[in-house]
């Protein structure tokens, strides 16, 4: 199946909806005797261990997340040092409670079910104190194993037919999703997750990039089998999802080495794996299979981002944001990825708007990418309790500026529902809903349109997270009956679907 052929998305999409019948049809339980493991390991390769003496930052946190981390100055040699601190904070092990069934570790970024199975590889030139190859990052031991000698960023940079951003990066990250490890709690939904748990992580790497003063820019447009092939990963079970550019001051690579099959041992995630067909199709029919292909798909993703966007009609009643706030102490984005967790609980304590105004302008900025703007989303609230907002249901305009109200009231049963009826969703002060309007974006972009759309809102769902945590308070991701929130948010929702949601407030508890 092709990518133009946008009804294996939709049919994806529409089979994995949460509904208050599906809910209750689930007969799924938890095997824990055949839990994944949650690392992949690669037990005959040499580990390279990576420094742990990072030196924070000064830049205050919310500074480095609003900053555009495509447009920061380039000033900064990417060597180990620096590598380590960026995959620290990106994706590192922050801490390990042991429980009687076993250990369980807290990771930098937020993850579905605290399941990770987004791993992250590196292909680099020759840096001052690591040598040219592709690699694997362990954050289970904090190292990198080298799976291939030699610079191969020409294989990347033909991948992505000659995207700019590729050619000239010394340091390329590649991501990829393990399906089984999140499938085996999460079954077909995990497609999903594949971009939610990449979002998530690639919202810390941007922050960590831009307070380093390293340019980063995402890459979604390539051919799927050469990334697959040069990573060494099957395509099925582990497939690569995104590229990160780090840096600009590059010259192009070198003609790549040879790289053929590696077969390289790593240890089973499980006594035995369940494969979700749903997931596979879904991929494949998203994939792209020669560089003609990608440099099409991102042709159209120039012209649908040129296309003018509709506008609310005039007699809408229309809220400025509020003057954004700087938190009472301010500290750095290490800081705030050490302290962040998911809230288990929320008071039923307002929040102030200057606050709400500037986590919505700090996740309405641009992600630089070879896709923009094309597969955005818009951001709408449930607003519960915010000082000086009206209770009620808003949208944000693109402007990123302005609230139009499109239902005013107490809301706080109908957000619960919304929620899968979890109470965090009604304690909480504000619920961030994002929204896109699916058959338009699959229309121009294909089923990799799903891709970037799941991905785009993710990202800004991660950076939600560390926007909250930045100015006191909490944050968690949830999940949501699909439908009911578009009749929710509807007329002006109607035809759209929903991709991430974020609840916001004051904790009554400790996060995690």
């Amino acid at each position: 199946m092709s990518n133009t052929d946008v009804a294996a998305a939709r049919a994806y999409h529409d089979a994995t909806k949460h509904s208050l019948a599906s809910v209750q049809r689930s007969g799924h339980v938890l095997d824990f005797a055949n839990m994944p493991l949650p690392f992949k390991v690669y037990p005959q390769l040499p580990p390279i261990p990576l420094p742990r003496d990072f030196t924070l930052s000064r830049r205050p946190a919310l500074a480095a997340i609003v900053a555009d981390p495509g447009a920061v100055d380039d000033g900064r040699t990417l060597d180990l040092a620096t590598l380590a601190h960026i995959l620290y904070f990106t994706a590192g092990v922050l801490r390990r409670r042991a429980y009687p069934g076993g250990d369980a570790f807290f990771r930098a970024q937020a993850c579905t079910g605290n399941l990770h199975h987004i791993e992250l590889y590196l292909a680099c030139g020759e840096l001052p104190d690591l040598a040219a190859g592709v690699y694997h990052f362990g954050p289970h031991d904090f190292a990198l194993r080298r799976l291939r000698a030699g610079d191969h960023r020409a294989t990347i940079v033909h991948a992505t037919t000659g995207e700019s951003a590729i050619a000239h990066a010394p340091v390329v990250v590649a991501c990829t999703s393990t399906f089984w490890r999140n499938a085996w709690k999460y079954q077909a939904r995990t497609y999903r997750h594949a971009f939610w748990d990449d979002g998530t992580l690639l919202a810390n790497l941007l922050a960590v990039t831009a307070t380093l003063d390293i340019p980063a820019h995402l890459v979604l447009g390539f051919v799927d089998d050469e990334l697959n092939r040069l990573l060494d990963v099957d395509g099925e079970r582990e497939v690569t999802v995104s590229l990160v550019a780090l840096g600009t001051a590059a010259p192009p690579p070198p003609s790549a080495p040879p790289a053929p099959p590696l077969g390289c041992e790593t240890l089973p995630l499980s006594a035995h794996e369940v494969a979700y067909p749903e997931i596979v199709a879904a991929h494949r029919a998203s994939s792209l299979s020669s560089p003609d292909e990608v440099a099409a798909w991102r042709a159209a993703a120039d012209a649908v981002a040129a296309e003018p966007r509709d506008r609310l009609p005039p007699s809408s009643t229309f809220v400025p944001l509020a003057p954004s706030v700087a938190p009472a102490h301010e500290e750095p984005i290490e800081r705030v990825v050490l302290r962040r967790g998911s809230t288990r609980e929320f008071a039923r304590e307002p929040i102030g708007f200057d606050v709400v105004s500037t986590i919505v302008r700090s996740v309405s900025g641009r992600i630089p990418s070879d896709v923009e703007d094309t597969a955005r989303g818009d951001l709408y609230l449930v607003v519960n309790a915010v000082d000086g907002l009206a209770p009620g249901a808003y949208v944000v305009e693109r402007d990123g500026d302005t609230l139009v109200q499109l239902r005013a009231g107490e809301l706080r049963r109908e957000a619960g529902h919304l929620a899968l009826g979890q109470a965090l969703a009604a304690d909480a002060a504000a619920n961030l809903y994002w929204l896109v309007d699916l058959p338009r974006v699959l229309a121009h972009l294909g089923n990799r349109g799903y891709r970037a759309a799941q991905l785009d809102a993710a990202i800004r769902g991660g950076t939600t997270y560390l926007a909250a945590f930045a100015l006191g308070i909490g944050a968690t991701g949830l999940t949501f009956f699909d439908d009911d929130v578009t009749r929710f948010f509807a007329p002006h929702a109607a035809g759209k679907s929903v991709m991430f949601l974020m609840a916001i407030g004051r904790p009554a508890s400790r996060p995690r």
